[in-house]
């Protein structure tokens, strides 16, 4: 009853059947109301649901809604932005304007809008078809989930060439798997955007559209309409009311078929038979073993660390003290992970190949395809992943040290050991003694960090009690007064900065004083650095006090002894220090500051003026932003999150390209590197002093997810979270297109053309 009231509410004076289910603007939902959308045959739902395995973390989408359906068998099948999750204060809403926005109220921050306001958006519906769609006057329609599709696929729903379906990132090798039509009309799955495990085979064509029948068949069309590519379920062309095609977290597209006889949802295809063939199917967690009575199991040979998410790994062979040789395992197939790249040796035997990685002291393992071929694969990384089949003539082979205690022997599995255990037994008294001793020394961190951080905060109170100055506010900030200011910086004569100067406290304690040249009103002054100085990040220069005194406004910040990355940069000497590895870390020491302040703070935070010249360096040599929020200080109104976030994305991207080549990040410089990048001369962009080399997989990805955040339509940028994770290795990225032509349709065109949010095609 709850739900009718609520939504019959929002459709009085509308006349007609139809209108019935229109929904108008300015309509609301929320996870404390619960309340929902409906189609007109009220097969679907528009609503808050929880899918994850965390309480409190809510999605809002579409999912089935009929009653031939039980509850905990409706499953989703869109979600707004992919894999967004809010708190249970949230709610979704249609504007006046045509904008849909999610907002999450626990943090204040709008984390995802349709970009629609400008599309003479009338009311909206949730149709018959499992379609959300927004409508003019005319019925036009100007924007539809059926264009974004997230991880499913409904009877009907078109998905053309370049268009991209993503996994549910329910773990970071799920994010990496997605179906893909590429430029030939050919229907991918892929991992990490350049694996290809399985294709549809069709001929090539670009004019094509795949879609899933309601007969239960996939098939690929051509323009004049006619199938040239199709597979049938087991039911096909029987009586079913309810199909959807998914892309599974485990990296396997399947059809499924509501039964009405067994009240479950049945698996009638799948692109691959056999699981293990799955790139990734194990992961970092070993060899995909298959099984003809259950599901494929993942078993690790080689060695198993006593990481919280344990992880298959082969010993680094660089540390081998006593030299190496080589473990054989028949019938196995191994890939590399991080890169999943091989280099290949054709027409050797499985001898030669096997000498090979031994005597390369970059090789982890290899394997020889004894089918004919006679090819040898060689990794160069630990992280590696495969199958292992009686049916496979393959033989593997993985580098292990010939000296035993070059790793920890009591998480390895030695030689002879194997032989009476069989490779794939681990031995559980060693896991027992190990999680044993990380509880316990898990246990003592815990104490030790507790100390500390009671000691340190002792001694911050100390220390601020002894400096004479007029005192501290509630969040322990200093309060100078502008007489003190003066004593601390000499009179502000040492000037580091076009507004900075460094300054002494009287502990000999270096700080950095900020001119803020600024003549807001005292008490929000006041409210605004207070908010400032509770942030806390090791990757964010910390805010140390103020001064607000008549019209004197003043910030005191930690001191960063090697000052900026801008100096480093534009310092021929000093910018050798630069190294590759070095200025990736700086990149993801940056994304990590300005995630934390997008998200991880009580409100959110922008920074507003994110370059070069506001990341330093401290004495450790490691990055830290400064700056960041005075938005908030100097002026009185600040702009909304979700334009401000953009801003960062967008600042942030041109910071990367400076760090990369070394060169000014304008406009100019994007179009170069992007140019070189696309003509495959993506080396020729990196900065030339630089020392040590460039590694090219590292540079692909940087120069990747940099022009995604220069993407002129703000719809397609990233959020930091995902620039993070892109970074970190845990999340694919695909090749971006030019970055800086706009891909919304001119404004002539807006009122009949769907926009586009584009999160879960990208990543």
């Amino acid at each position: 009853m709850v739900f009718v009231v609520a939504f019959y509410a929002g459709f009085l004076n509308i006349g007609g059947f139809d209108h019935l289910f229109q929904i108008p603007l300015g309509s609301k939902l929320s996870v404390s109301e619960n309340n929902f959308w409906v189609s007109p045959n009220s097969y679907f739902a528009f609503g808050f649901f929880n899918i994850s395995d965390q309480p409190n973390q809510y999605s809002v989408g579409i999912r089935f809604n009929s009653k031939l359906i039980p509850v905990d068998k409706q499953d989703v099948v869109w979600v707004v932005g992919a894999d967004l999750t809010v708190g249970d204060s949230s709610y979704f809403q249609i504007k006046n304007d045509g904008d849909m926005v999610l907002v999450d109220s626990l943090k204040g921050v709008t984390v995802w809008t349709s970009k629609t306001s400008l599309l003479s958006v009338a009311s909206a519906a949730v149709q018959d078809n499992g379609n959300f769609v927004l409508f003019t006057e005319k019925k036009n329609v100007v924007w539809q989930s059926f264009d974004l599709p997230s991880d499913t696929l409904l009877p009907g729903q078109n998905f053309s060439v370049l268009h991209t379906l993503r996994a549910a990132s329910r773990n970071s090798m799920s994010s990496y798997y997605s179906l893909f039509m590429n430029a030939s009309g050919q229907l991918q799955l892929r991992w990490d955007s350049h694996v290809t495990f399985w294709t549809s085979r069709s001929p090539s064509s670009s004019n094509v559209t795949a879609l899933l029948m309601s007969n239960g068949a996939l098939q690929i069309r051509d323009q004049r309409w006619k199938p040239i590519w199709s597979v049938f379920g087991e039911d096909h062309n029987d009586s079913i009311r309810f199909r959807y095609l998914r892309l599974d977290v485990d990296g396997n597209m399947r059809l499924y078929s509501w039964s009405e006889a067994s009240r479950s949802w049945r698996t009638v295809w799948q692109a691959v038979e056999n699981q293990c063939n799955v790139f990734a199917t194990c992961g970092q967690h070993g060899i995909c073993v298959f099984t003809e009575s259950a599901s494929p199991v993942c078993k690790c040979p080689f060695r198993l660390t006593n990481e919280s998410i344990p992880r298959c790994l082969i010993p680094t062979p660089q540390l081998c003290k006593s030299g190496s040789n080589m473990l054989n395992y028949q019938h196995m197939f191994l890939y590399g992970m991080y890169p999943p790249n091989d280099d290949l040796v054709s027409g050797i035997s499985s001898q030669e190949c096997e000498s090979l990685c031994l005597n390369d002291r970059l090789c982890t393992a290899a394997t020889f395809t004894n089918d004919g071929t006679a090819r040898c694969l060689l990794k160069k990384t630990p992280y590696l992943s495969g199958y292992a089949d009686p049916s496979l003539s393959s033989v593997s082979f993985v580098k292990k040290c010939s000296d035993p205690m070059a790793v920890n022997p009591s998480i390895v599995t030695s030689s002879r050991d194997t032989k009476h255990k069989g490779p794939f037994e681990l031995c559980v008294p060693c896991l027992l003694g190990a999680v044993s001793g990380t509880s316990v020394l898990f246990i003592m961190v815990q104490m030790v960090v507790l100390f500390l951080i009671f000691r340190r905060r002792r001694i911050s109170l100390r220390r601020k009690a002894s400096l004479g100055y007029a005192g501290a506010n509630t969040n322990g900030l200093i309060v100078l007064s502008f007489s003190e200011i003066k004593d601390v910086t000499g009179n502000l004569e040492h000037q580091i900065g076009p507004t900075m100067f460094k300054g002494m406290l009287p502990n000999n304690q270096p700080v950095a004083v900020k001119d803020m040249k600024s003549t807001i009103e005292e008490r929000k002054y006041r409210v605004a650095v207070s908010k400032l100085g509770s942030i806390y990040h090791k990757n964010l220069i910390k805010l140390e006090g103020y001064c607000c005194e008549l019209n004197h406004r003043f910030l005191i910040y930690e001191y960063a002894e090697n000052g900026s990355i801008q100096k480093y940069i534009e310092d021929p000497k000093l910018c050798k220090k630069l190294t590759w590895g070095k200025r990736v870390e700086i990149c993801l020491s940056v994304a990590r500051a300005i995630c934390y302040l997008h998200t991880g703070c009580r409100e959110f935070v922008s920074h507003g003026n994110l370059k070069c010249e506001n990341v330093v360096l401290d004495e450790k040599f490691e990055a830290k932003v400064t700056e960041f929020g005075l938005h908030r200080v100097i002026t009185e109104t600040t702009s909304s999150s979700a334009s401000s976030a953009e801003r960062d994305v967008e600042d942030y991207g041109k910071m990367v390209l400076t760090i990369v080549s070394g060169s000014k990040g304008d406009e100019d410089l994007s179009h170069w590197v992007y140019k070189e990048w696309m003509e495959g001369n993506a080396p020729s962009v990196v900065d030339r002093r630089i020392n040590g080399g460039v590694d090219l997989g590292e540079l692909d990805r940087v120069l990747r997810i940099a022009f995604w955040c220069l993407q002129v339509d703000e719809r397609m940028r990233p959020s930091v979270r995902e620039v993070v994770k892109v970074l970190e290795g845990t999340l694919s990225v695909d090749p971006p297109p030019p970055p800086f032509a706009s891909q919304r349709q001119p404004e002539e065109e807006e009122s009949s053309d769907a926009g586009s949010e584009p999160d879960s095609r990208r990543f």
